[in-house]
């Protein structure tokens, strides 16, 4: 058992976020969440790593997102937010990057590996034990969902793997744990950098933190919600 501690929608990809007190969530996940992201020519997504799907954009980090109504507000570097369709030209000065653009997810989606992303706070301390002197908070990990678990085991969210949890009137299956990328380390919402911590992941537990999600049944989320934990795998009845 625990409680729903803290809740992050990113309206832009890669980008800081903003944190809720209560969200709808559907299949797709948080509502508005990653719903845009910035293009580039080729169609790739900009992120903190380059793959088939993603391209590496440098300083993306140190924008930040949120929504006006369904309207995405970015706040630029400089401290200058700019809107919706006007944004586009702002946000690829800032970058140093001509051409690349905003947009709204279309056939392709935006989420890494998984519509909702989890972690704990049970494991925080834990990698806090590790990381001595590191700022940490969910922040760095870009999690939708924080659990307060208190005293459970460190890394209590890699055990429900398989499984299905319940958060209010939510319900997710645990697909596999997160692999992290260097954007945890990245300076960003106020934080500063910690150049060491992906290295700690990796050592400590192969390169994982939290764990990927998706959405069974839908509904609003809350803070203060409780979660429990099924008694089964997600694939029996």
């Amino acid at each position: 058992m625990g409680v729903v501690a803290a809740l992050w929608r990113y309206p832009v990809k890669s980008m800081a976020g903003e944190r809720l007190t209560e969200v709808a969530v559907g299949e797709r996940g948080l509502d508005g969440d990653r719903l845009y992201a910035i293009h580039d020519a080729d169609g790739k997504f900009g992120s903190g790593k380059n793959s088939r799907r993603f391209r590496r954009m440098p300083g993306l980090h140190a924008f930040a997102a949120r929504y006006d109504g369904d309207v995405p507000v970015v706040t630029l570097p400089d401290g200058r937010e700019v809107r919706g369709g006007t944004a586009s030209g702002e946000i690829a000065a800032a970058l140093g990057l001509p051409g690349v653009e905003m947009a709204k997810e279309a056939d392709v989606p935006h989420h890494d590996e998984a519509p909702l992303h989890l972690v704990t706070t049970s494991s925080l301390a834990w990698l806090a034990e590790r990381a001595p002197g590191v700022a940490l908070d969910e922040r760095r990990f870009r999690a939708n969902v924080l659990l307060d678990t208190g005293p459970a085991p460190e890394l209590v969210e890699d055990a429900w793997v398989g499984q299905r949890i319940r958060l209010g009137e939510v319900e997710l299956e645990v697909l596999r744990k997160a692999v992290r990328c260097v954007m945890v380390g990245l300076p960003a919402d106020g934080l500063p950098a910690a150049p060491g911590l992906l290295k700690t992941i990796s050592d400590a537990n192969d390169l994982t933190f939290g764990v990927q999600t998706r959405v069974v049944r839908g509904g609003t989320l809350r803070l203060g919600d409780v979660h429990e934990v099924g008694c089964s795998p997600a694939h029996s009845p």
